[in-house]
């Protein structure tokens, strides 16, 4: 059980080794106010206390360095009864608890995505936007914040002249909003959370990372999905393909999207022993048994919708092959593979070519913002000009100390309990399973493979986007797997993942979710399309 008192033993332990020393007197400051106790006496609650009850003891009150509006939310739908806490420090970082009516004595704090500058809502359409609604209805005190600013996430314009911001955004705004947030819930119920976890996607899953590293004493357990922990290395890969889309023929088009995807499930769809439209055994599936070159139109010129110019043949090339910048071993980028759902709904369409307009993908929103706003320091720059993209040596290497996560080292999260779970959809546009690969591997380079065992997993779930979405099953309860194993010892084996069917809410897939390097292989009766949908009929095997 962590241990939360005051001020002195927050920095002892190193919740806050790196907030409350920071440089910049203004985040100085506003940290310290973090660290401290408030100057209100605190208000008192019974450890049983209902969600009512949690908002009356808080509403109004000033907890740490956070001031706090409450409000009783009534159940509705799939949504109980639970007590919404507006918290606040300094100027500007929001935050919000969802109090249960029935605490379970735990604490689940979601991450965000892109560059935050939003509270994450309770729930939303999809399986990753739905975990804190997860979390809450079994009765974990639930939070979110905003980083320390507000904005779109596809928007780094707060860090230009705001470094406190920046820092937040950074690495800091966890552990500020830990410091508060963990005495409000001992002030509305009587007693400190016995485990505290972090979830999170993409930024979160950088932040999850962030929080492993640089404050491993913060939480028990943290999952750290398609983790965007080496921002140096991905957004330069962002830079690159973005110039090639955007050079003279170097689009794709939805049909030539698809016979790229086409060609890649052809030669590796049945290689997992079945053919359903998802590739599971990614290792199989080489460049060489792919071969998409051979996809060359004639003379490299564009000739229509059944094969790819040079010019495209180029964008194809960049996504598959590693980068790396200013000869830093970290500042890289492995490339993606070629998952043959290149063309499914929200894929490459709307993260990499951006329906036809690559300055409408994600992928080109963040790098030019960041590339606007942390390197180049001007919002006149034009990112598809920005050549080269380590032309800047000091301001890459600004931009790995705020935002990269990739120390592999975390024998202090071991050695205080610590449990991490490492997840991402194979064929997330996003983010690079290799990558996440890469880090892992290091991990168990760093700490040793038996430490490593005993405290992380890796987990790959075939067909899946980034976070969620695409034709595999996205949807899988990492946080019971998480507090088994932190709470009773129980380290997750297999894993079953679900995919839910939008219109009648009814389970349409299921699929094991293994262990890293091991992938599903299906073993039922051939030719049963009900079998091949159940989790049962596959058997997680080695490539």
């Amino acid at each position: 059980m962590k241990k939360y008192s005051d001020r002195d033993s927050l920095i002892q332990s190193g919740r806050l080794r790196i907030g409350c020393t920071a440089a910049l007197s203004a985040l100085l400051l506003l940290l310290l106010n973090a660290c401290g106790s408030s100057s209100h006496d605190s208000p008192t609650a019974s450890q049983n206390s209902t969600a009512a009850q949690a908002c009356t003891a808080l509403s109004g009150q000033s907890v740490g360095s956070a001031h706090f509006v409450t409000s009783l939310v009534a159940a509705s739908g799939d949504v109980p009864l639970y007590c919404k806490v507006q918290g606040k420090i300094g100027p500007s970082l929001n935050f919000e608890m969802r109090l249960p009516d029935q605490w379970n004595g735990r604490l689940h704090y979601i991450g965000g995505g892109g560059y935050n500058g939003s509270i994450p809502p309770l729930t939303g359409p999809d399986a990753h936007s739905r975990l804190p609604l997860v979390a809450l209805k079994r009765g974990f005190v639930t939070i979110a914040s905003d980083s320390g600013h507000q904005g779109s996430s596809v928007d780094a314009s707060f860090a230009l002249n705001d470094p406190v911001a920046a820092e937040l955004y950074g690495s800091l705004s966890v552990p500020t909003v830990m410091a508060s947030a963990v005495k409000a819930i001992a002030a509305a119920y009587g007693a400190p959370p016995v485990k505290s976890y972090f979830e999170g996607c993409s930024n979160g899953g950088r932040e999850a990372l962030m929080s492993v590293q640089r404050f491993p004493n913060l939480f028990d357990g943290v999952i750290a999905r398609a983790p965007g922990y080496n921002a140096v290395g991905f957004i330069g890969h962002f830079n690159l393909t973005a110039k090639l889309l955007a050079a003279p023929g170097g689009m794709l088009n939805a049909a030539k999207i698809g016979l790229l995807a086409d060609r890649v499930r052809k030669a590796c769809d049945g290689l997992d022993g079945i053919r359903d439209g998802i590739v599971s055994n990614p290792a199989a599936c080489t460049p060489a048994l792919v071969n998409y070159p051979a996809l060359r139109c004639g003379g490299g010129v564009d000739s229509g919708d059944s094969c790819l110019s040079d010019a495209q043949l180029a964008v194809v090339n960049a996504w598959t092959s590693d980068v790396n910048w200013a000869g830093s071993p970290t500042f890289r980028n492995a490339g993606w593979s070629l998952s043959g759902n290149e063309d499914a709904p929200g894929v490459w369409d709307a993260w990499l070519t951006g329906y036809g307009d690559v300055t409408h993908s994600a992928r080109f929103l963040l790098q030019d913002t960041t590339i606007k706003n942390l390197m180049a320091r001007d919002p006149k720059v034009n990112s598809l000009q920005y050549a080269p993209y380590d032309q800047n040596t000091n301001q890459l290497f600004a931009l790995g100390v705020l935002s990269d996560a990739t120390n592999p080292d975390i024998s202090p999260f071991i050695a205080n309990g610590g449990k991490l779970i490492l997840w991402q959809g194979a064929s997330d546009p996003a983010l690079s399973t290799h990558s996440t690969i890469e880090y892992y591997k290091h991990l168990r380079d760093a700490v040793g493979a038996t430490k490593a065992d005993a405290a992380a997993k890796l987990y790959f779930a075939p067909g899946v986007g980034h976070c969620a979405g695409g034709p595999g099953a996205d949807a899988v309860d990492l946080l019971a797997a998480l507090d088994d194993w932190s709470s009773k010892g129980s380290a997750p084996g297999t894993l079953t993942s679900t995919k839910w069917d939008a219109a009648t809410g009814a389970v349409a897939l299921s699929m094991p979710l293994c262990q890293y390097p091991l992938y599903p292989r299906y073993t039922g009766p051939v030719g049963d399309a009900a079998a091949a949908k159940l989790a049962a009929h596959f058997t997680c095997s080695a490539p």
